[in-house]
Parts: structure tokens; C-alpha cells; sequence
């Protein structure tokens, strides 16, 4: 599949950070004919879709209504990248969750599936637990894992209805890591620790980190896998273009980095010295934190990825000095060079 604009492109959750970033990309590649989907509330949400170029914006209720009864009236799609979901790993409203999570993607895709839409969903690296079944995204190790929130519960769900239904093959779940990057204002308290710590810093010069309560993690040294929102992106979109390629992919950077390598790299973008505190982690969340993560990348690496992952201090760079510095959003620059050159 090559993209352009002879056909339209879907995004689920397109004002999200994963979905906005998503249709920058494609913008990148010179398309613009995207419906983006997405509930716009009474947050800043909205301000991500400004710099970018699509054809049309459609409510999420909207839009699984009209997959129900007019979905041949969407046209010929080349992809749906459905993005859109609760993202917070603290919602406890776990009907909410099954309904928003769970129920909207099994719906979106029996439709894309019924009409051969190569479709593209979100599931998390938080479906993996604790981690000591491992964090492989082959079919046969899914069923040993044991999320250890609701949320990760409701896309697990999803992966396992996508096997037993034997739709899983011909459909393609990112389960993303820890993606941080543009777009994540509106996010709150599920905005990443660069975009958190960003503004600690400005206001006291110093960040605040979570001291560890694991025997075999110092202070700090709790490793998380790291991965830019473009480069997310950029790797949803090659995947998409592969039709044979199917099934649960983890999406990572494949390296496991400290919250401590974390923080230096945000210091030194921010051309500052390292001042970080380790403060208490709020009960609620102490049986619930992942304590390492560190995505299996064999099966994506073996679609032959053309680029190179962006590595952790170079992402926080590009991340504090081009956006949060200067305060844009993704697609604040120019989209397509050549046609702004053309008009000048």
C-alpha cells in the first residue's frame, strides 16, 4: 500500500498525542484526505488538529453509528489507525473502560474487517503486567499475562477477541510503550514525565522522581522503555503499508533506560544541572507500577523498518528544544516544503 490521496484515511483518537501525530505524518507524505475521529471536550484537544491538514472531522459516537448503518458511505478507505481510547492507567470506572476500550474496537473492527479496511489499533505495553511472563508479542505467550490495572485489562481483552475470533492475522496491534513527545497537554496527569518535569523544572529548578519500592531497583534505576511519539508514528504508518504483516507488534525502542537517564537527558536539553528529589509513591499506585519495561522488538525489526529509532537523548532534545521551549505543537512546521517554497 502506498499512500495518497485517491483514498481516505481514518484516524480514531486523531486529537490525541498518538493520533495527531499520526496524521502529521501522513501529511508529511502529502495526504490530507483523513477523517479525523475523536470526542472534543472542554480541554485543550482541539489545539492539536490547528497546524495540521486533514479533509473532514467526524465525534466518535458519530462515527461507530455510521460504521453501523452507512458504512459503505465513508468511501474507499486505505487505512484505519484506530488510536482512540482511554489512555489512563488510573481509571477506575472499569464499565466505562470496557465500553470505551474494549466494545468501540471490537465494533470498529468487524466493520474494517468486513470490508478488507487495513486496520490498525492501539493496544499497551501495560497488558504485560508485571513482566515475569516476559513482554513478547508472539500469539502463543498472550494469554499468560496478568495486567495489573483496568485499563491494561481492557486492551488485553481486545488482543485476545482478536485471536479467538481469527481476525488477529489480518489486523495489526501496536502495543505501545512509554511514548512521550508533542501533543500530550491536554493529557494531564497521564502526560509523560518530560512534559511534567519540563515545567517542574521551570518553576523550582528541580524534578521529582518516585522512590523505588522494589529490592531490586535503587532509587531512579526503575527502567522503562522510552520511545518518541514520531517515531511511533513512523512505525505505525510502515506497518499499515505491509500487507502481510498482521498480528500484536510491539512498538519500543527496544532499549530499557532508568527514570534517572530519563531526567539527565531533560536537564541537559533544558541546559541546565541535574537537581532531582525522590519522593514517596502515592499508595494507590505502588501495587500497580511496572518496575521494568523493555519491549521484544525480533518480530517488527523483521519487517525491515527502513529508519533509525530516535535514541533517548536526542527525542528529549528535539522534544524540549523545538516544542515545549518555543510551545508548538507537531505540524507547526511547515508540512510540506515544497508547496510553501511553490506559494512564496
Amino acid at each position: 500500500m502506498a499512500y495518497d490521496n485517491k483514498r481516505r484515511y481514518i484516524v480514531t483518537g486523531g486529537a490525541g498525542m498518538i493520533g495527531s501525530a499520526i496524521v502529521w505524518a501522513l501529511n508529511n507524505r502529502g495526504v490530507d484526505n483523513i477523517l479525523v475521529v475523536d470526542r472534543l471536550g472542554t480541554d485543550e484537544k482541539w489545539r492539536n488538529l490547528v497546524p495540521l491538514q486533514y479533509a473532514d472531522y467526524m465525534d466518535a459516537d458519530e462515527f461507530l453509528k455510521v460504521t453501523q448503518t452507512k458504512g459503505d458511505t465513508l468511501g474507499s478507505v486505505g487505512a484505519v489507525f484506530h488510536m482512540g481510547a482511554c489512555s489512563s492507567t488510573t481509571e477506575k470506572d472499569a464499565k466505562y473502560l470496557m465500553d470505551n476500550n474494549f466494545a468501540y474496537t471490537r465494533d470498529i473492527a468487524q466493520w474494517a474487517v468486513s470490508r478488507r479496511f487495513r486496520f490498525v489499533y492501539a493496544s499497551s505495553a501495560a497488558t504485560y503486567g508485571d513482566g515475569s511472563e516476559g513482554m513478547s508479542d508472539q500469539t502463543e505467550a498472550l494469554y499468560a499475562y496478568r495486567p495489573l490495572n483496568m485499563y491494561g485489562y481492557s486492551k488485553h481483552l481486545f488482543d485476545c477477541y482478536a485471536i479467538q475470533k481469527g481476525i488477529s492475522r489480518g489486523i495489526v496491534g501496536l502495543k505501545f510503550f512509554n511514548i512521550f513527545g508533542p501533543n500530550e497537554h491536554h493529557k494531564g496527569d497521564m502526560r509523560s514525565v518530560v512534559n511534567k518535569g519540563f515545567y517542574q523544572i521551570l518553576q523550582t529548578g528541580r524534578l521529582q522522581l518516585f522512590k523505588s519500592y522494589h529490592p531490586d531497583f535503587a532509587d531512579g534505576e526503575q527502567k522503562r522503555d522510552f520511545l518518541y511519539v514520531k517515531d511511533a508514528a513512523e512505525m505505525a504508518l510502515h506497518l499499515a503499508e505491509l500487507p502481510l504483516a498482521g498480528g500484536l507488534f510491539n512498538i519500543g525502542s527496544g532499549v530499557a533506560s532508568t527514570w534517572l537517564d530519563l531526567a539527565h537527558a531533560l536537564f541537559a536539553a533544558m541546559g541546565r544541572p541535574s537537581q532531582i528529589d525522590m519522593v514517596d509513591m502515592p499508595e494507590h499506585l505502588r501495587g500497580k507500577y511496572q518496575y521494568f519495561t523493555q519491549a521484544e522488538m525480533e518480530r517488527f525489526q523483521s519487517t525491515n523498518y527502513p529508519e533509525v529509532i530516535t535514541p533517548l537523548r536526542e527525542a528529549v532534545r528535539d522534544y524540549v528544544q523545538t516544542y515545549l521551549m518555543p510551545g508548538k505543537f507537531l505540524g507547526d512546521e511547515p508540512w510540506d516544503e515544497d508547496e510553501e517554497e511553490a506559494a512564496g
